[in-house]
């Protein structure tokens, strides 16, 4: 007889290693082996047979895989773990003895370990560091809020409020940022870096209470981590772009006396304020044109889209798009009130091409002042203004966020001071097929497409629209003049058959005593002449008449072709995949269906209201 198997011996039993093992396996305390996963990237696991890994106990326990355990036993963190833990021990002897001199000593030496090697194993290529890029924005810009505590050393703070001001004048000087929305836990913000789509998330500037369920000591790890991490991505990014690292400022600011700090404290409080560019390195010609010749994720984009049409002509409105958000407000210099964000808005507007300033007593970057004659728009956040300019346009800060979004300049009169703005759509949020858009989706999806919405053609100067009159002017012109000339010919002609009628009525025809209309005897003669046939055949007016351009909509053409190609999918469905089919088109028709509703309530309120306000004026 064969040997009996021993239970709980093989798969999914010996696969996975609790936490408790792992610690005795590692030699390390709990903090320091959470530090240690933080670092490395390894987290627990839910095993599939909880029971089986458990022995057939039911104890709750955490989980990790065997591998990651054995991994993590050759990492040389831990021996910096374990000298750091002999450094506190030697510490605290030497303060409970009185030693002043060992304990200097031991403090100068005092173990360090460094990231750089684990942030070049977790990511070979730079792309797959930027892919993770999102969570390391959140919680540096989180860290970067927070006022120095016993939870929150400064130290950290500090360096965090660096790292995101490097990566925020790296978004303004290579203008990627793409989408803006405003809520309520913070303003979202989305960016297109080296082709990766990264968002984050800044908090509103409020009072801070320090929250008590949060473990700081495992944000902090993670902070750290993150710093260091956002720091060599800033490294790369600026070398590729063709700029100074660590950033410096392309002017030198002006110095004034009340100024009391160092020459780097300065500069780096100059930094913060996003107000200024920055500097250039003297090789970004030939960064660029290294960076075009030998990128082969560019060119594997050209080949694969090379045979792809649709693809290049989306490609290309998507170019016209960014290229078009890219300059937004460009010619334009902003004012900012000392009531609205400054900094956010300051990234806003100079990731779009526009200068921004403030007041010199709100704070340092203001570059001139309220009272400069070439400011264009002036955003403020108060009902009514009392000094108001004609020379400027005085708006919401709403305004900018929108125009953004819409990658249009909309309408400054729906963003006046004191006038409720329209509501700040999320442009995150894509509707599907049959699914309720409101008229503002509606209105917000056409301006971003480039197509004019009811409203638009009367801009804030009132520019365009001299302009359409003076268009309308000239043409009404050319049509009176046009009709004039023809007016004239009519009346030669009557002339002439008149004149023919009279010699006519000399020669002695007594038939025609009553007068009748000349267009009727015109008419008479020409048939008369017509049946004879010795009329004269009339040659056409030749000219040459100026051609119009007639507007072609790509994305309409675009659309109409993926409806096509949608029907000819849905003709070549096989048959047993065609009742899954005819299930989901069911859903998205109870859907359409509940958006129609929707529509049908609103045509019905927007119906009362105005019966409502016609029978209000009949009554007064």
């Amino acid at each position: 007889m064969g040997t009996k198997r021993k239970k709980y011996q093989r798969g999914a039993a010996v696969a996975f290693m609790s936490r408790t093992k792992a610690l005795r396996k590692l030699q390390l305390s709990l903090p320091d082996f959470r530090m240690l996963c933080i670092f490395k990237g390894i987290y627990p696991v839910e095993p599939p047979h909880r029971k089986k890994v458990n022995k057939g106990g039911h104890e709750v326990k955490t989980y990790y895989n065997l591998k990651d355990i054995q991994f993590l036993s050759h990492d040389n963190l831990i021996h910096k773990f374990r000298e750091n833990k002999v450094y506190v021990r030697r510490l605290k002897k030497a303060r409970a003895k009185g030693y002043t001199e060992d304990e200097t000593i031991i403090r100068e030496n005092k173990p360090v370990y460094v990231l750089t090697p684990v942030i070049r194993e977790r990511y070979p290529s730079f792309i797959d560091a930027l892919r993770d890029l999102d969570d390391t924005l959140n919680l540096c810009f989180v860290f970067a809020t927070f006022p120095s505590s016993e939870q929150t050393h400064q130290k950290l703070i500090q360096l965090c409020q660096k790292r995101t001001v490097e990566f925020q004048h790296y978004i303004m000087a290579t203008k990627a940022l793409r989408k803006v929305f405003v809520s309520i836990k913070g303003i979202y913000y989305q960016a297109d870096v080296k082709g990766e789509t990264i968002t984050w998330v800044t908090s509103h500037k409020r009072g801070y209470d320090h929250p008590r369920r949060v473990d700081f000591k495992v944000m902090k790890t993670f902070a750290e981590y993150y710093s260091i991490l956002l720091g060599h991505i800033n490294i790369k990014l600026f070398s590729d772009a063709g700029y100074v690292y660590p950033p410096q400022l392309a002017e030198e600011p002006v110095k004034t006396d009340s100024d009391m700090f160092s020459e780097d404290d300065r500069v780096t409080g100059y930094l913060a304020t996003l107000a200024l560019p920055i500097k250039r390195s003297g090789q970004v010609a030939e960064v660029e044109d290294e960076m075009e010749e030998d990128d082969p994720e560019v060119e594997e984009m050209n080949a694969v889209s090379a045979d792809d049409p649709d693809s290049i002509e989306k490609s290309k409105l998507e170019a016209q798009s960014v290229k078009k958000l890219q300059s937004l407000f460009k010619g334009m210099k902003f004012f900012l009130n000392r009531e609205v964000p400054l900094e956010d808005l300051t990234f806003v507007i100079r990731c779009c091409g526009g200068q921004v300033s403030w007041d010199s007593t709100v704070g340092a970057g203001s570059t001139y002042q309220e009272s400069d004659q070439s400011i264009t728009h002036h955003i403020i956040d108060r009902p009514s203004i009392t000094d108001q300019k004609i020379t400027r346009t005085y708006l919401q800060p709403q305004w900018v966020f929108d125009c953004v979004n819409a990658r249009a300049i909309l309408p400054a009169k729906d963003y006046f001071p004191g006038v409720p703005p329209p509501p700040h759509l999320s442009p995150f949020v894509e509707e599907k097929e049959g699914d309720y858009v409101p008229d503002d989706k509606v209105k917000f999806l056409k301006r971003s497409k480039g197509e004019l919405v009811e409203g638009d053609d009367e801009e804030e100067e009132g520019g365009d629209d001299d302009d359409s009159d003076d268009d309308d002017e000239v043409r009404e012109g050319e049509e009176g003049s046009s009709s004039d000339e023809e007016d004239a010919e009519d009346k030669n002609e009557d002339e002439e058959v008149s004149d023919n009628e009279d010699e006519e009525a000399e020669e002695g025809d007594d038939d025609d005593d009553v007068p009748q209309p000349p267009s009727k005897k015109r008419r008479k003669t020409e048939e008369e002449k017509k049946e004879d046939g010795n009329t004269e055949k009339k040659i056409p007016y030749m000219a040459v008449k100026a051609g119009t351009v007639k507007k072609v909509n790509k994305q309409k053409l675009m659309d109409d072709e993926a409806r096509e190609e949608k029907k000819l999918a849905e003709m070549m469905i096989p048959k047993k995949h065609r009742r899954l089919y005819n299930k989901i088109m069911y859903s998205r028709k109870k859907l359409s269906q509940e958006a129609r509703k929707l529509q049908e309530k609103k045509d019905k309120l927007t119906k009362e209201k105005k019966s409502k306000k016609k029978s209000k004026k009949v009554d007064e």
